[in-house]
């Protein structure tokens, strides 16, 4: 006679039957996803010294995904035109069930999007992630930031408001200064003498398919580059693969943990948090006083009146602090695109004898703390109107700071004291 737990076995083992029956199915005929499974996540080996600076990057994937999904619902009601635009957001807002909740949602990721993306990268200065052999994961990283800049401006273009129209205008005829084929190539990029309808048609083709399709492909590559090398820690160095390796696999570097489930579930804690915030700026303070949504951008483009203060969104004011403060435009140009081109030569300027800021010395964590204010400053400055003649030199200063720690940093990397290095992480049974 059958018993109560042999009746539940026989459907907890018909069930896990199934479950692994389907699991070889797929796995006959799709042998690669294992492969790929275990070596990006289950077997995929992390140091086990992770610390609350390490949640930036998986958050900004996360980020990545809300502004794809809600996107494509914006996607299904915007029109592209340039007499409808504006129209069609506003469609979006009050009569599309949930438009509202979705728009903001949209409008919020990409404010947060760069949040994390400047988190992650400040991580990245702070622990030396750029430092060899991990330079290709730097540079495809800076890449998206470039290709995320790209993205964010198109998008902003698209709801057609005053600042919209006119933040176009500006950046656009940037190009103006290039010699010889500088008006020949604003006029290309807008199709026309002005932002017009070809422009926001071309602006939404590539924000709505191309440069969506060029993020998820860098980002793919930038995390396949970052697992062929394996992650940098808090300390700076290289988790060690010992003759026994450690208790997950005899092949196991000795002060690492599998990066799934570990990682993973330590890195929804990071999600529950992260979203909670999102959740309390898109249903209380969308807007955040118009630092995230511009009030000049909730009155259609009307090329005829032109805002009392023309400034991009928050998370370009400091690069367009920089442009302003140089009297000249094309030297202006060429300092605010200096700024950038500057972060890609990091890996070979830094000349320090260790990776981590917590071994570096007094001279190289002064210049790191100077480089954030100036960076944070500059946005404030480039957010601000621009009359003030205070403001301008003060801007000069912390540009001329900006360019020299990057300039100087062979110097003062090598200068530097540096303390001792352990030779395991410190966080080790």
């Amino acid at each position: 006679m059958a018993t109560n737990n042999d009746t539940k076995q026989a459907p907890n083992d018909a069930a896990t039957g199934l479950v692994a029956g389907l699991v070889n199915w797929f796995n006959d005929r799709a042998p690669g996803a294992g492969v790929a499974y275990k070596k990006h996540m289950s077997e995929y080996f992390a140091p086990k010294n992770f610390n609350i600076w390490y949640y930036f990057g998986s958050l900004a994937l996360l980020v990545l995904v809300n502004q794809i999904v809600t996107g494509i619902f914006l996607t299904m009601h915007f029109k592209t035109s340039a007499a409808e635009a504006f129209a069609s957001v506003e469609y979006i807002m009050r009569d599309v069930e949930w438009g509202w909740l979705i728009r903001y949602m949209h409008s919020t990721g990409a404010s947060l999007f760069f949040i994390v993306v400047y988190l992650h990268m400040w991580r990245g200065l702070m622990y030396g992630s750029y430092r060899k052999p991990r330079e290709l994961v730097w540079l495809l990283g800076m890449v998206i930031y470039l290709a995320l800049m790209a993205e964010a401006f198109m998008g902003y273009v698209l709801p057609w408001g005053q600042m919209s129209f006119w933040g176009a205008k500006v950046i656009i005829s940037l190009f103006g200064a290039i010699p010889v084929i500088g008006n020949g190539l604003t006029e290309w990029i807008m199709g026309d003498y002005l932002p017009s309808d070809a422009t926001l048609n071309r602006f939404f083709a590539l924000h709505v398919i191309a440069l969506p399709l060029v993020l998820l492909l860098l980002v793919v590559l930038h995390l396949g580059a970052l697992h062929e090398v394996g992650s940098n820690n808090p300390d700076g160095v290289d988790i060690k693969y010992g003759p026994k390796g450690n208790r997950w696999s005899p092949t196991a570097p000795t002060d690492s943990i599998p990066f799934h489930p570990y990682y993973t579930v330590k890195d929804m804690v990071g999600v529950g948090f992260f979203l909670m915030l999102a959740a309390f700026i898109i249903f209380f303070e969308p807007t955040v006083g118009g630092l995230f949504l511009e009030h000049d951008n909730f009155t259609e483009a009307n090329r005829l009146v032109t805002p009392a203060h023309i400034k991009p969104t928050w998370y370009f004011t400091p690069y367009y602090a920089m442009l302003r403060v140089v009297p000249n435009k094309l030297g202006g140009v060429m300092v605010m695109f200096g700024a950038i081109a500057l972060l890609f030569l990091v890996p070979w300027l830094d000349k320090a004898r260790v990776k981590s800021i917590r071994y570096r010395g007094a001279l190289a964590k002064t210049m790191f703390l100077l480089l954030a204010f100036s960076f944070l400053w500059l946005g404030k400055i480039g957010s601000g109107p621009g009359t003030d003649i205070n403001e301008t030199y003060i801007g000069r200063v912390l540009t001329f700071f900006y360019f020299m720690f990057f300039i100087t940093m062979p110097i003062w990397t090598k200068l530097d004291r540096t303390k001792p290095v352990p030779e395991r992480v410190t966080t080790h049974d």
